[in-house]
C-alpha cells in the first residue's frame, strides 16, 4: 500500500486512555558488527522472544538516562550517553498499551554483558536478526540499524 491509498482510507482511531509507554533500547555493537539482542525470561509478557536490551523511562528520567540505569542493572555494563547514537524509535499499539521506543546504538562499554534479568544473550550478525522471533516493536528497527551499520 502507498501513501496515497493509505490516505483514502478511513482515519484511524485510538483509543482515548491508551497508556503511552516509553522504553528506552539499546543495539550494543562489538567490534565484529555483532549486535546483542536479549531472550524475554519465563514469567514477563512476550517471554522466549528475542530484543534489544533497555526498560522504561522513569518519571523524571530521560530515555538515555533510563539506558544507561537499565544497562547497568540488566547486563551489568557500564555506559556514558554521550556514547549513545540515535537511530530511530519504534511506535507500536499493543493490545493494552502504545510503546514510544528510541533506539540507540552504542559501541563502548564497561564490562561483560551478562544475563542478570534476561534468559540469555546472543551476539548475532546483523544479516541474522530476522531469523529471531522478536516483540513486534523491535522488527522496523533491525531496518534502521541495518542502515547505519
Amino acid at each position: 500500500m502507498n501513501c496515497a491509498d493509505a490516505l483514502a482510507m478511513p482515519r484511524p482511531e485510538c483509543p482515548p486512555d491508551l497508556k503511552v509507554v516509553l522504553v528506552a533500547a539499546a543495539a550494543l555493537v562489538d567490534p565484529d558488527n555483532r549486535v546483542l539482542i536479549a531472550q524475554r525470561p519465563e514469567g514477563k509478557s512476550m517471554a522466549g522472544l528475542w530484543e534489544f536490551p533497555g526498560g522504561k523511562v522513569g518519571a523524571g528520567e530521560t530515555p538515555e538516562f533510563a539506558l544507561m540505569r537499565e544497562l547497568e542493572e540488566e547486563l551489568g555494563i557500564e555506559t556514558r550517553p554521550s556514547c549513545y547514537l540515535p537511530i530511530g524509535f519504534a511506535s507500536h499499539t499493543y493490545d493494552d498499551f502504545h510503546l514510544l521506543m528510541p533506539l540507540f546504538v552504542i559501541r563502548a562499554w564497561k564490562n561483560v554483558p551478562k544475563a542478570k534479568e534476561h534468559k540469555a544473550l546472543k551476539w548475532v550478525k546483523i544479516n541474522d536478526l530476522n531469523d529471531y522471533p522478536m516483540p513486534a516493536a523491535d522488527i522496523p528497527l533491525i531496518a534502521s540499524l541495518r542502515a547505519v551499520l
